[in-house]
């Protein structure tokens, strides 16, 4: 089954973080990605830019509205996403606590929906 590894973290706290500690931390994730990847379990991922850069859309009245920068102000952001398969919920969550933010933000694992796509 596949799961996305939603990926949150303070983004102010990581562009405060001096240059060498930084560099160490995307480390780990780089070290964490080569993991899951020989494991044979990624099967994408990508990081975000902040949320400033975030372009929020809704229709209100058959119109559309945007707001520039996230939706809601939060202690978290979603910075990133890993897809991944695995066989089952546990296992997937293993994986999440073994992601580098997960000891200082959190990693929200979400079943894939799948469909049927017929013959």
């Amino acid at each position: 089954m596949k799961y996305v590894l939603l990926v949150y973290g303070d983004e102010n706290a990581a562009a405060n973080m001096p240059a060498e500690a930084m560099q160490a931390f995307m480390g780990e994730y780089a070290a964490y990605t080569t993991k899951i990847q020989t494991n044979g379990i990624r099967k994408t991922g990508e990081a975000f830019q902040p949320t400033t850069t975030a372009t929020t859309v809704r229709m209100q009245e058959a119109k559309k509205v945007t707001t520039h920068g996230p939706f809601a102000e939060t202690k978290e952001q979603l910075g990133g996403f890993y897809l991944i398969e695995c066989e089952n919920l546990d296992e997937a969550i293993e994986w999440a606590a073994k992601c580098p933010d997960a000891r200082f933000g959190s990693i929200e694992v979400r079943p894939v929906m799948e469909y049927n796509q017929g013959p």
